[in-house]
């Protein structure tokens, strides 16, 4: 509950297939016996994020909207985003819906710093 309101998490778009390559990723190094990795550490962390937004949708960095990529707002009609930090400097970009019965968090994207910087016009390439 958050303002007296459930929340939901949904994992979608680029997130989603980010986010289901990692799974597969993590399962098979497990199958292998490997107990710890950076993809097992990226998984984990995003796995605590989910678990923080149920219980805080406005957990995450407000993003200015003069920031906000136009393929969020054409493909998703964000009109706000956040930004949370995961481990090894990726990041995990969401919307927040709302409506009078319950608030949902839209994960859109998770990715590399790098990739990050690129997106969301803090440098060139």
């Amino acid at each position: 509950m958050f303002k007296g309101k459930p929340t939901k998490v949904i994992i979608t778009g680029a997130a989603k297939v980010e986010f289901d390559e990692l799974n597969k990723v993590v399962g098979e190094e497990i199958a292998k016996g490997i107990t710890s990795s950076d993809h097992q550490t990226l998984l984990n962390s995003i796995k605590q994020k989910i678990e923080i937004l149920k219980a805080n949708p406005e957990y995450g960095t407000h993003i200015q909207k003069n920031r906000i990529p136009q393929e969020y707002v054409q493909i998703f009609d964000a009109s706000n985003l956040w930004k949370i930090d995961l481990s090894g400097a990726w990041r995990m970009i969401y919307t927040i819906r709302g409506g009078e019965v319950e608030i949902i968090s839209l994960i859109l994207d998770i990715m590399n710093h790098r990739d990050y910087e690129k997106k969301f016009g803090y440098r060139k390439g």
